[in-house]
């Protein structure tokens, strides 16, 4: 068996599993779950060579395409060092070899009937419920405090006010957290209720099967007999007319039975394309709630939270660092936070804010060079005091109206984005909307002073 120093007996153990880790923050949860975490490896004893075992020549042919650059590339990021990689078939009677599986908890989504065994042996429930995912260990701010105590409210006494609760916003923003948090929350209170998470691709994938089986009545039986049905990214649901049909009935039967529905999305109700009117006049019936990017405070609330349940103290003055950096969404900043402690820890030096810009010189590099149309939304709903919401919002009062057609200028001179891609961004609006907005303000800043300054001022924000 290949081992690491004495002196660092879990060394090569932590640094696939740091790796591994990564390459989770970086991966569609189902691409991860498929090809990725079922891997097992075996770490030189100095760090050298890591061999990577897999189940068959088609895996191993698919990962060396896929992510085998990758792989390699992130093993010498975590331990500062060049690392060789190798894939291998793994044999009929391995030897003892480590076998990691990422720190954060996997997301509970091996498929009934597909995956049933595999369900049973890994001790996943049939809820798909996240147990790592609560209330308690969500970080508050006014970026997600509305979303919060509706969605607490909904899971202390679920069936009556807020139903359906319809929560948007952009990704990695919390979203998932929030309705794995409910159902947790139920289930405490409430062990015997009867609920299920599903991300909506599953549920189209339920439908598909059940009418290739003719098992709707088992299909029917599943669904409306929940108590609480999350339901993550309904976008999905988009021209796919039978889905649609069968979530109508299903969303129909729950309500009637007082059944609480919890749905996600990356846009609010009106603003989904392709989705029948009845559906969308179904989803908007309740409360519609938005999670915000976090601010500034809330981004080192996390950082300092989510180190702490990693075993590592962040000082205050680096978690500021990152947070300043990392200002899109939760899930790049848990994976900016990740890379810092793998880097600390395979490096034996303390964390600090040049550590930090160490461990994260490719994330600033990018950074400098690129600047994300999220990003600018957030800087000028901030800097006019309106919400990142109306930015994708139908409002069109002057308030809210000039600082979109604000953004929608930078977006264009800051980013590669064409005018159809900034129009989907804000709210699916046409490419003719964002091209009268971009004239409209570039001619304006020739004019007026004022607005120039204002410009000025966010550019440089943008620009760091």
């Amino acid at each position: 068996m290949l081992s690491p120093p004495p002196n660092q007996p879990d060394a090569g153990q932590l640094l696939w599993q740091d790796c591994v880790g990564l390459l989770a923050q970086e991966l569609p949860e189902q691409q991860f779950n498929t090809w990725i975490k079922p891997l097992n490896a075996q770490v030189a004893a100095d760090f050298s060579k890591v061999t990577v075992f897999v189940a068959n020549r088609f895996k191993l042919d698919w990962l060396r395409a896929q992510y085998g650059k990758r792989l390699a590339a992130l093993l010498e990021q975590v331990s500062g060092r060049s690392v060789e990689i190798e894939l291998a078939i793994t044999p009929r009677e391995a030897p003892v070899r480590t076998t990691i599986a990422p720190k954060p908890a996997p997301m509970a989504n091996t498929e009934e009937g597909e995956g049933g065994e595999a369900e049973k042996s890994n001790g996943l429930a049939k809820n798909r419920i996240n147990t790592a995912l609560t209330f308690d260990n969500l970080v508050e701010g006014t970026a997600n405090r509305m979303a919060r105590a509706a969605a607490m409210h909904v899971a202390h006494t679920p069936g009556q006010l807020y139903n359906p609760l319809f929560i948007y916003g952009g990704v990695g923003l919390g979203k998932t957290h929030l309705m794995h948090a409910i159902g947790n929350r139920l289930l405490q209170d409430k062990p015997s209720a009867k609920v299920l998470y599903i991300h909506a691709e599953q549920f189209v994938t339920d439908v598909v099967k059940a009418y290739q089986r003719k098992t709707f009545d088992e299909f029917k039986e599943r669904y409306h007999s929940l108590d609480l049905l999350l339901i993550d990214d309904v976008q999905f649901f988009a021209n796919k007319e039978r889905t649609q049909e069968e979530f109508f009935n299903a969303f129909e039967a729950l309500l009637a039975k007082k059944s609480h529905i919890v749905m996600t999305s990356d846009t609010y109700p009106k603003g989904l394309a392709d989705i029948h009117e009845r559906l969308i006049s179904r989803f908007d019936s309740g409360l519609t709630v938005a999670i915000e990017p976090p601010e500034l405070e809330m981004r080192v609330a996390i950082l300092i939270n989510k180190a702490q349940q990693e075993g590592s103290e962040m000082p205050e003055e680096v978690a500021f660092f990152v947070a300043k950096n990392v200002r899109s969404n939760v899930r790049e900043l848990e994976g900016a936070l990740r890379k810092v402690l793998a880097y600390s820890r395979f490096n034996q030096k303390e964390i600090s804010i040049q550590l930090a810009r160490d461990a994260l010189r490719d994330l600033l590099s990018i950074q400098n060079r690129q600047i994300s149309v999220e990003n600018i939304q957030k800087t000028v709903a901030d800097y006019y005091k309106i919400k990142v919401a109306d930015m994708y919002s139908k409002k069109r009062p002057a308030s809210i109206a000039r600082p979109r057609q604000i953004a929608m200028y930078l977006a264009k001179e800051l980013t590669q984005k064409s005018l159809p891609e900034i129009g989907e961004m804000f709210g699916g609006r046409d490419h003719t909307t964002v091209l009268h907005a971009v004239r409209k303000i570039a001619a304006e800043r020739q004019q007026m002073t004022e607005l120039n300054q204002q410009l000025h001022v966010l550019e440089q924000t943008l620009k760091g």
